[in-house]
């Protein structure tokens, strides 16, 4: 039988302070342990990355891609026919909507909210930047990095709950067809970043229809960084956006991203993006000031290593066998110490990065913060939402991919004090403040 537990709200103040100083000795003895623990970002680990040690030499000296051209010169702004052709099917498009660049899709996307701000997608009038206030949609909790570039961009960034179906579209619609000044959204469509829900068909389909209630030439950066990265056989999935835009008129109103940063080397992967012909000429139209070409060694590196779709999802497939083990661990680890008790919800996801911990409300930065004194680190509370502010400062971000297995069960486990140690902590504060 397991552990009965009774809900935090339920607890005497006696049963509290028995609670506080059992824990405040497991606390003390955590710390006595001098640990150096890391649950921060979501990196792939090394056994993940070793899987792709075969890039290295694959290419034994032949540099010619299947059209003949020499990778190792200058040109090919688009990228590798081939290369196009592998990762557009991984996002559902075909080669002549399909763009190949370096290693980061992160680049791309920051390329993308530039160039549509600066020089605008259908030439100067069309630039965001004539307005003089600019916004974002923004599905919260999300992804920090997206929100780092409209901060950095100043771009103003509106928030919007995600719910287990993705967005909620409600608000979403209703927002954008207000206010002009409302330019694109963000999104992670499938084990989102970071509460790992996958988009339903119905919320796909509402977010291919923005362009059509906006005429601020609206964009949805729609970045599917995870769309190959099951756990589990059973992973939900992911309706096609080119389909319901196409269907809808809207392919120009949307820019689809993925990468092998996950896949392959973290830091010596490959990044793509697809969106309609029309965008992608005046892109590449841009991006011809910058630069003469990507690393069209590393495309060809890659298309013959991943081959097709068959065999990214054989080794896509390693991948989950080496990090399921880890999130488990935290999951069963979670649910063992706080199931029941008040004290914080979480999501199971069926594949991704993350784990996503609501802890009750005005909790998060202290659970960081008791966490980091005893040598765990953990993204910083506020990180999944814009500027840093969560307005119930209750998400955490956990990322258990990249620590050995064994160090991952101990972050869990200190996580899991630090998490009731501020519970009882704040119920009593409360009781005493009546």
């Amino acid at each position: 039988m397991g552990e009965h537990k009774v809900h935090i709200d339920q607890l005497s103040r006696d049963e509290l302070e028995s609670q506080l100083s059992t824990l405040q000795e497991e606390y003390r003895r955590l710390g006595a342990m001098n640990l150096s623990l890391d649950l921060t970002r979501g990196k792939p680990g090394q056994e993940q990355v070793a899987l792709s040690d075969a890039l290295d030499g694959i290419l034994g000296g032949d540099y010619r891609s299947a059209d003949g051209v020499d990778v190792r010169n200058y040109g090919g702004l688009e990228g590798l026919t081939e290369a196009r052709q592998l990762f557009g099917e991984v996002l559902g498009a075909p080669v002549a909507e399909t763009l190949v660049g370096g290693n980061s899709s992160l680049t791309l996307m920051y390329h993308v909210i530039d160039f549509a701000l600066s020089e605008g997608l259908r030439g100067p009038a069309s630039a965001w930047g004539n307005s003089d206030t600019v916004k974002f949609i923004c599905p919260c909790p999300g992804y920090d990095r997206h929100f780092s570039i409209c901060e950095h961009l100043g771009i103003e960034m509106i928030t919007v709950p995600m719910l287990d179906s993705g967005p909620d579209m409600d608000v979403v619609e209703s927002l954008v067809a207000q206010d002009e000044r409302i330019k694109g959204m963000w999104c992670v469509p499938r084990f989102s970043n970071p509460t790992g829900c996958v988009y339903s068909d119905s919320t796909v389909d509402r977010v291919a229809r923005l362009g059509l209630d906006s005429t601020a030439h609206f964009i949805v950066m729609w970045d599917n960084a995870y769309c190959v990265h099951n756990l589990y056989d059973d992973a939900p999935a992911l309706a096609s956006i080119r389909e319901r835009a196409v269907q809808h008129g809207t392919a120009d109103n949307i820019f689809q991203f993925g990468s092998t940063s996950k896949v392959t080397f973290a830091g010596a992967g490959v990044a793509f993006l697809a969106s309609s012909e029309a965008n992608l000429a005046a892109l590449k139209a841009h991006l011809a000031f910058q630069t003469i070409g990507p690393d069209k060694v590393n495309q060809l590196r890659h298309v013959r290593f991943l081959q097709d779709q068959a065999t990214l999802a054989a080794h896509m497939a390693r991948h989950a066998e080496r990090i399921r083990p880890r999130f488990e661990c935290v999951l069963a680890t979670l649910a063992k110490g706080l199931d029941g008790t008040g004290m914080g919800s979480w999501l199971a996801p069926r594949g991704g990065y993350f784990i996503s911990f609501d802890a009750r409300p005005g909790l998060a930065r202290e659970i960081v913060h008791l966490a980091s004194d005893i040598g765990v680190k953990l993204t910083p509370a506020g990180a999944t939402f814009p500027y840093g502010k969560d307005p119930q400062d209750s998400n955490i971000r956990l990322s258990p991919t990249f620590p050995a297995l064994a160090d991952v069960q101990a972050c869990a486990e200190a996580f899991v004090i630090c998490v009731k140690l501020a519970s009882v902590r704040q119920r009593l504060k409360k009781a005493d403040a009546r």
